[in-house]
């Protein structure tokens, strides 16, 4: 029993220790080129246009990320000024290797319209789906990248209001001038 005991919380203990040092230090990959829901090609390249980007990952299916998407819209004509853009990435208009799915499209588009959105939503291909966003567990999910194109602050999962947003994103801002 001892034995037992004694190796179970070796390898918990290791575990732990490897999970902990995995999580130190995540260097992403937040480099893309793909479309946005209207054809037109968009690039990482649009990190360095930015004081700071805002990426949102939204699906068709989340009432809390439909919900957002008019603050977001809000927030993005108010920060355009400072340096803030925002794109979205509805993560489920592609299938696993890219291929746009036209039935999820068309509600992508709807949500958009019905949302007042007007900032850029990419189409996730095949090399975003296997990079940074292989590791998305929940919707909405936020990232900030600023203009060198590294994450800055944290990866925000869920919903937030307008009001907690903008603390967020005057946060950041403050950060990049310093």
């Amino acid at each position: 029993m001892k034995k037992s005991l004694t190796l179970f919380l070796l390898l918990t203990s290791f575990t732990l220790l490897f999970a902990q040092a995995k999580n130190k230090n995540p260097k992403v990959n937040y480099e893309f080129t793909s479309v946005d829901l209207n054809g037109n090609e968009i690039s990482s390249e649009i990190y360095s246009k930015n004081t700071i980007t805002m990426i949102n990952i939204w699906g068709t299916f989340c009432g809390p990320c439909i919900r957002e998407m008019p603050d977001l819209a809000k927030l993005s004509e108010a920060n355009k000024d400072k340096g803030l853009e925002i794109i979205g990435i509805p993560i489920d208009v592609s299938d696993a290797t890219g291929r746009l799915l036209p039935r999820a499209k068309k509600s992508a588009d709807s949500i958009i319209a019905q949302t007042g959105v007007t900032y850029k939503n990419v189409v996730p291909n095949h090399q975003m789906l296997s990079g940074f966003l292989r590791d998305v567990i929940a919707v909405p999910t936020s990232i900030f990248i600023d203009k060198n194109g590294n994450q800055i602050g944290e990866i925000y999962m869920g919903s937030r209001s307008q009001k907690d947003w903008q603390l967020i994103i005057d946060k950041l801002l403050k950060s990049q001038s310093n």
